[in-house]
């Protein structure tokens, strides 16, 4: 039997073809979602500045399963406590402060103006740490005292410095003059992508004040570095790790440890969606094909054909078709990973110090997804064709019989309640950005469950719409109601995918409307400022606060500093592995909110701001103390001084400016937030402000929005997964559309000629198929739209306590436009071609 069918195929191109693309795009989706997720699994950051010792020591990042925001720094007394470890030959200290060189007034960096991110910003470091790249002279000689700097090739290169000459550097806001005395390259392993700049080594001291951002062991000849790695980890105390291979990278980079945490989340969360829709996909297009072929598999029973045989046939042609697509869509999923990657890595998402990385097992894991999806779908119509008498099978070729079967109640029941499960969680259960992690997979399952009830809803849509159709398209209308009433199961394979492409685009697209304006709302709430004094260089010059506030027209100027931390003690229920957003200011007269208990003026020294549902949640009044886990990993117990209503999705903690910016990663606030006095002239306040800062190189004056940008960068972050999320599975259900509506319009062609036979102009088939596509539109919207409220609704009541948020409606009817005119264009088109040949010829094909 399975000779025969692939001796026949040729027959059957068109079931093939609409088999093969569902599943060829499938896997690849599918396997772009592995790359991702093991480019983030293998946490693959290869050494750059310490490419040349095998051993690396750092501070542990790793709080309680969490990521650390700031870099945990090490004690100056265990650079000697490795350096004595047997086998060590040298231990070199490392230590890093962010640097700008400057030419023309401007800061330059030796990258394009498009590089983005942390490890693209120059560095400044002693000179004892370049043996550790290693770094080595092309020209000149290293910096031996104070006022000389040697800066790397493509950073002198692009700051036009030649050895001998003056350059320009700002550290910590304060502009300097030094004396280049060499240029650097990095020899061997791979080139850094961070800038460095390198001062003498007593110089550097004063610089970073003498602390240790990780260790460089170099060991003695001989040594196995396994062994090295276990004798250090011994005299190490809990706050320090070893690192070694591709880990080392993030010594380096130790933001690159939460990227990998997000590049895996990213890729689980929208792989479990890719992988739910593709499958379901290529399973409805292929029960297409199967149930088009029913008259062929009645005949073939009628003769003699054992139900085991026609199982087989089905299985194996399935089989065949699915290897050779799921096979092949490989490549082009590889190449769309690598693409996802980068487009993550430009937009700020992951770091770019990150390495991507594929291997076979992205591929293995897309095959066999994608031939389970077929042969189980194979499976269930084989065995329902299998079980069907001759007789039967063959008065049903002709007219449709019942599609409630018992497997598609199970299924839509459990859909549909998961869906309604994942909404109540979304209102009752879930805080911050966690929120999304539930409504996004309530709005999947409900398209889903929908989906598989599509036939009924068919019949109820055709039966009400079935007299104004009559009414207004007369012959044709009536043709087209009788065939959307016979093949229900047919309709609803070719309605399935226009719900999954109008409930995810409308639903998916709407949460991120819902989020922006949440976090609108809480960022407007809380703080207020109508300049913004930023600085792009690691720091503003000291002096600069007291210079703002003593500006004619300035009424409040506080230094702004963020961070993220965790409540150590008392434990946080609602406390994410992300933990809480913290914001340091040392003037709360830039605070927009009043106080709801307490004084805010108290906000100094070892004291916070709660949010009310935070002090709630830990049991915490004012005057009451928590232990807060600040972003350094240091411990430090504070006051609740006062709370504070916040608005929208707002959740940060208060802090006094001085207290959390001794815990960052650059120890220096680098925003200043004016707030202008009553009746001053906003355009003179501004003015004055940037006269004050004009000679700081990398600083700028903004109106509020600079403040929010950067406050919602990680929100910005998120539009860009979702739309990419959107974008790609939308892509696919599109193609999902075209592919099913063409399968099923192109069988058609004997029909359309018998049609023609019995009087029907090319005209009116063409007439009757475009109200079919309007039949078929109308109920893949209405549903879609059914199944987009699921996500809507809920996820709008979380963030803005809305029930109907106010949101643009240009956005659905878009959504919609594009899903009925793919319809539309889906069915007339291979309409049209079906009819080009003679009636006769078309009414005797096989076709």
């Amino acid at each position: 039997m399975l000779s025969l069918a692939m001796q026949t195929l040729r027959f059957r191109l068109g079931g093939f073809v609409a088999t093969f693309v569902a599943l060829f795009f499938g896997s690849a989706l599918i396997m772009a979602c592995g790359g991702l997720m093991e480019s983030g699994v293998r946490e693959a950051v290869p050494a750059q500045r310490f490419a040349a010792a095998p051993i690396v020591v750092t501070g542990d990042q790793k709080y309680d399963g969490s990521t650390l925001a700031e870099r945990v720094r090490l004690d100056q007394a265990q650079v000697r406590t490795v350096e004595n470890v047997p086998g060590v030959e040298r231990a070199v200290a490392d230590a890093s402060f962010p640097v700008a060189v400057v030419r023309d007034g401007r800061p330059v960096t030796d990258l394009p103006d498009s590089a983005t991110g942390d490890e693209h910003r120059p560095l400044g470091h002693a000179w004892e740490s370049a043996r550790l790249a290693p770094y080595t002279l092309s020209s000149g000689e290293r910096p031996t005292a104070t006022g000389e700097v040697v800066l790397d090739s493509g950073l002198a290169e692009r700051a036009g410095a030649r050895v001998g000459e003056r350059v320009r550097i700002v550290v910590a806001g304060r502009g300097e003059e030094f004396r280049l005395t060499g240029v650097v390259e990095q020899s061997g392993g791979r080139a850094a992508s961070q800038p460095a700049v390198f001062f003498s080594d007593v110089q550097a001291r004063a610089f970073d004040g003498g602390a240790v951002d990780a260790i460089g062991v170099l060991p003695e000849p001989g040594t196995d570095t396994a062994e090295l790695r276990e004798r250090i980890d011994k005299v190490l105390d809990g706050g320090a790790v070893t690192l070694t291979g591709d880990e080392r990278g993030l010594a380096e980079f130790p933001q690159a440890a939460a990227s990998q945490k997000n590049l895996v989340m990213l890729s689980a969360i929208f792989g479990g969606w890719a992988v739910l829709v593709a499958m379901f996909g290529a399973s409805s297009t292929l029960g297409l094909t199967v149930q088009q072929r029913q008259r062929e598999m009645a005949l073939l029973k009628a003769i003699g054909t054992t139900p085991a045989q026609l199982r087989l046939m089905i299985l194996g042609e399935t089989l065949v078709v699915a290897v050779l697509a799921a096979v092949l869509g490989c490549l082009p999923g590889a190449l769309l990973s690598e693409l996802l990657f980068d487009q993550l890595v430009d937009a700020g998402i992951i770091s770019g110090a990150i390495e991507f990385r594929q291997s076979l097992i992205p591929a293995v894991v897309a095959v066999v997804a994608s031939l389970v999806a077929a042969v189980g779908a194979a499976y269930l119509t084989a065995r329902k064709v299998a079980e069907t008498r001759a007789t039967d099978a063959l008065a049903s070729s002709a007219q449709e019989g019942g599609w409630l079967t018992r497997v598609r109640i199970v299924l839509s029941v459990l859909f549909l309640t998961g869906g309604v499960a994942m909404a109540v969680m979304t209102v009752t259960m879930m805080k911050g950005d966690l929120t999304a992690s539930t409504a996004g997979p309530a709005c999947i399952m409900w398209a889903i469950g929908l989906a598989l009830l599509a036939p009924g809803f068919t019949k109820a849509i055709v039966w009400l719409l079935q007299g104004p159709m009559r009414l207004l398209a007369g012959l044709t209308g009536h043709m087209a109601v009788l065939n959307s009433r016979a093949h229900t199961i047919r309709m609803a394979s070719t309605v399935t995918p226009i719900v999954l492409l109008t409930g995810v685009a409308t639903g998916t697209l709407y949460m991120q409307q819902i989020e922006d304006a949440s976090h609108r709302t809480s960022r407007n709430g809380v703080l207020h400022a109508d300049n913004v004094v930023t600085s792009e260089v690691g720091g503003l010059a000291p002096g600069t606060l007291d210079r703002v506030r003593q500006a004619p027209g300035v009424d409040a100027a506080s230094s702004y500093v963020t961070s993220t931390g965790f409540v150590q003690s008392p434990e946080d229920a609602d406390q994410t592995g992300d933990g809480w957003p913290l914001q340091g200011i040392d003037d709360v007269a830039n605070l927009a909110v009043p106080a709801a208990t307490g004084s805010l003026a108290d906000l100094r020294g070892n004291s916070v701001v709660l949010p009310v549902e935070r002090a709630e949640a830990l049991g915490r009044k004012v005057g009451d103390s928590i232990t807060l886990r600040l972003g350094d990993g240091t411990p430090v117990k504070v006051t609740v001084v006062a709370t504070y209503h916040p608005k929208g999705d707002a959740t940060a903690l208060l802090l006094p400016a001085p207290l959390l910016v001794t815990h960052t990663t650059d120890g220096v606030a680098k925003q200043i937030l004016v707030r202008h006095a009553a009746g001053a002239d906003p355009d003179e306040v501004t003015a004055a402000v940037i006269a004050l800062v004009k000679d700081q190189p990398g600083v700028e004056v903004s109106d509020s929005e600079a403040l929010s940008a950067a406050r919602t960068g990680g929100q910005q972050q998120l539009a860009t997964i979702n739309y990419m999320v959107v974008g790609l599975i939308v892509g696919y259900t599109a193609i999902s559309v075209i592919n099913t509506l063409i399968a099923a319009t192109g069988r058609r062609r004997r029909e359309f000629g018998l049609q023609q036979l019995t009087g029907f102009t090319r005209k009116q088939v063409m007439v009757m198929m475009g109200l079919e596509s309007a039949l078929t539109a109308i109920v893949g919207v209405f549903l879609g739209t059914v199944a987009a409220t699921i996500t809507i609704f809920p996820y709008s009541m979380a963030k803005l306590d809305d029930v109907v948020p106010s949101v643009p409606l240009w956005i659905y009817f878009t959504v919609v436009a594009g899903a009925v005119v793919i319809a539309f264009a889906a069915t007339l088109v291979p309409t049209w071609r079906a009819t080009m040949s003679r009636p006769v010829e078309a009414a005797t094909s096989a076709a």
